[in-house]
Formats: C-alpha cells, sequence, structure tokens
C-alpha cells in the first residue's frame, strides 16, 4: 500500500495537502471545454488506461457514446482523448469531511487513521457527479471499474438521480470487490460472477460475453511448439531485489531463452540498477505497449497476481505463476492457481523446471484452460465478444 497511502501519517498529509493544493484548488482556475457535447447521450466512464481499452469499442459503434473521466484523473495516454466532468465545486463539499472522519472512526477505529488520505480524497465526487447527471441527463452510464472512490460515487449518484447504470469488466475480479451493482453486467466468465456471488447479493441482469479487449488478438494465438521468448509481468507488489534475484537465475539458467520485463504501468520505482545489473534483459513500456501486442511476442509468461496470467493463457502462452515476494496477503489473489490456469512454481529451482519442460514441448491446446474464465471459447462467440456485448447493450438501452 505504501506506494498510493504512504505508512508514515506525515507522508500522508503530505499528499492530502498536495491533492487539496493541486486538485482541489488547482480545478477552480481550471475550467472545462469538452470537444463533445454530453448531453442525453450513453457515458463511457473511465478511470485508468486500461478502463479505455475495454469501453473504446462501444464508443466506436455508438455515435452516441462519450468517453468521459473526472477533471485531471490520469488516463495515461489517452489523457487527450477523453471529455471531462468538472470537479471544481468538489471543494465545497470539504465540511463534510471531520464529520465523516469521525463516524469511520467510531465504525473503523484505526483503520480511518490509517486511510485518512482516501476518505479526504473521496468527499464531494456523490455531490458532484449528482449535479452532473441532473445537468446532462445522459442515457446510461458505462462502467468498467466498481471499486475506486469516483466510480463508486458516480454509480450511486446514478441510481439516486434514476440513471441506468452498466458495467463491462474490464480485468479479473477478487473476492475483495464490493457487491455487483449495475443495472446490467457483462461479465468475461464464469470465475467472475462466481467471484461475485461471494461479493453479496448480485444486483440487476447479468451476461456472460467474454473478453471483448481480447476479440482481434484470439485469431492470432501462439502456435510455437516450444517456448524460446518469456515475458515477465511484474507490479508493485515485486520488490526489485526479489526480481534482479529471480531474473539473474533465470538468465543464467536459460542462456538461449530471451526474458523481457512488463512493470505494470503505475508502477512509479526506479528500474535504472536493474537494467544495468541486468544488460541481457529486455524491457516492455506498459504505458506505450498493448498488454496484448506484448504477449504476442513470447512464448510463456511469468508473474506473480496479475490478470495477465489470464490473457496470457487466452493467446495459448503457457502461465506459470510465480511471486516473487512471499507475502501471504495476496498469494494467488484472482484463484488462477487453485483453478488450474496457470502452473504454480513456489521456488526458483520449481520455476526452473517447468519451464524445462515448456522448452522442449508448448501444448497447441493450452488456451483451453481459460474456459472458466472466458464464456465464448469454444463457442460461435469466440472472438465476437466485442458483437456480442454491443448487442445486449443495444437491447437493453432500447
Amino acid at each position: 500500500m505504501a506506494s498510493i497511502s504512504p505508512a508514515n501519517p506525515l507522508k500522508r498529509l503530505a499528499r492530502v495537502l498536495a491533492y487539496a493544493g493541486l486538485r482541489l484548488v488547482g480545478n477552480v482556475f481550471r475550467p472545462i471545454k469538452n470537444p463533445e457535447n454530453l448531453h442525453g447521450k450513453v457515458w463511457l466512464y473511465v478511470v485508468s488506461a486500461n478502463n479505455y481499452d475495454a469501453l473504446s469499442f462501444i464508443k466506436e459503434a455508438r455515435p452516441d457514446a462519450v468517453l468521459l473521466a473526472g477533471q485531471a484523473k490520469n488516463i495515461g495516454r489517452y489523457n487527450g482523448a477523453v471529455n471531462r466532468l468538472s470537479l471544481r465545486r468538489k471543494l465545497l463539499y470539504y465540511w463534510q469531511f471531520p464529520v465523516v472522519f469521525a463516524g469511520l472512526l467510531r465504525s473503523e477505529g484505526r483503520r480511518a487513521w490509517r486511510f485518512f488520505d482516501f476518505i479526504f480524497y473521496a468527499i464531494g465526487y456523490y455531490e458532484v457527479y449528482r449535479r452532473a447527471l441532473r445537468h446532462y441527463r445522459p442515457q446510461a452510464v458505462v462502467f468498467s471499474n466498481d471499486h475506486n472512490d469516483d466510480s463508486r460515487s458516480l454509480l450511486l449518484a446514478c441510481r439516486a438521480e434514476g440513471v441506468p447504470t452498466a458495467y463491462v469488466q474490464h480485468a479479473s475480479v477478487s473476492t475483495s470487490f464490493p457487491p455487483l451493482g449495475f443495472d446490467l453486467s457483462l461479465l468475461e466468465g464464469q470465475d467472475a460472477l462466481d467471484k461475485y456471488r461471494q461479493c453479496g447479493p448480485v444486483r440487476g441482469r447479468v451476461e456472460l460475453v467474454g473478453m471483448p479487449k481480447a476479440d482481434v488478438f484470439l485469431s492470432a494465438k501462439n502456435n510455437a511448439p516450444a517456448v524460446r521468448r518469456v515475458g515477465v509481468a511484474s507490479n508493485v507488489h515485486d520488490p526489485v531485489p526479489a526480481l534482479q534475484e529471480s531474473l539473474g537465475f533465470l538468465i543464467q539458467e536459460f542462456p538461449d531463452l530471451t526474458f523481457t520485463l512488463r512493470p505494470h504501468p503505475s508502477d512509479p520505482r526506479n528500474f535504472g540498477p536493474l537494467r544495468r545489473a541486468l544488460p541481457a534483459l529486455q524491457w516492455s513500456d506498459a504505458r506505450q505497449e498493448n498488454v496484448f501486442a506484448f504477449l504476442q511476442n513470447h512464448d510463456a509468461l511469468i508473474a506473480g497476481d496479475t490478470s495477465t496470467h489470464l490473457e496470457a493463457t487466452l493467446l495459448n502462452l503457457v502461465s506459470i505463476y510465480y511471486q516473487f515476494s512471499a507475502n501471504p496477503l495476496i498469494h494467488d489473489y484472482y484463484g488462477y492457481a487453485a483453478h488450474g490456469l496457470v502452473d504454480q512454481a513456489r521456488t526458483l529451482p520449481e520455476l526452473r523446471e517447468l519451464l524445462l519442460r515448456y522448452q522442449t514441448q508448448k501444448p497447441a491446446t493450452h488456451f483451453r484452460r481459460a474456459a472458466y474464465y472466458n464464456a465464448t471459447l469454444g463457442t460461435e462467440h469466440e472472438g465476437h465478444s466485442q458483437q456480442l456485448a454491443l448487442q445486449l447493450l443495444s437491447e437493453w438501452l432500447a
């Protein structure tokens, strides 16, 4: 958590003050001028580049759809491609913060102190978004994130204002997510529905449509008979020293294989020392290269807790779960190892043995392991999830 909410309370306070100055006060002096009209449209609400990738097919197919995000929200490489909802009035609602914080102190105790920064950030979204909904009266709002503070606020605002809501799953989910609460939810497969049922009551209509963002890539499955190129996906949970130790071991053990490291796009750490320590290691910039484009250049994937395992298996890469950090709180977070989607290596020698096996022969039908996660695999809709999702959305909107 330290990268998004520092353990040191003074550092958390510094972030809160920076947010207040740069975002709250700063937004007041940045009027919004959107390139598209938002009145009466179908809103595609995004909070990240991954969300944009998951919903852009709807924008391309529907002239009444507009992509939008909160003012100053970082959407990565798509920052200039989305409309913005003004948050200039958010500052007006911060009189509520002491009341909210006191209430959470009573109900949550020390956790409220630990995450007072998150509480501070969340104030005002709900009220500002209700005002925006009354002003623009969209036909519906389509989400691809169901757990960020701004997304949750807009969802609750839609309920209060009677605006229909839909959800297009953009990545694997976990049982730690909020209950599914949209009028229409388009999920990728049975895995997601089973997990949401563990999160709480499922609200609204649910359809299993596969993975729309993968359509264009499913026809280009990896048919290499053996592993020669190995991608390694990391995130902020993976300590750099552990990455260096593991990658150094693999490069030494497999001089004939090519290894490429792809840090998560939100990982702010300096990887310069790792580059210098392992000059043979290749690199992929997740801020510039789409995850499927990255996977298409490899025969296998090694990673810890990331939904990239599913995307790799769909493309018929062999995917190996290896936890670079021994953190029991996030072990097999998505349940991929437990459900047999991926092989699991608990130690570097086990990882070496799995790679040796796949270096000799890679299964031609490895992708079938993903059927529990992608409902369209092996059906007439395989590779046509976008069409199926658009059809269901159109029927629902009508």
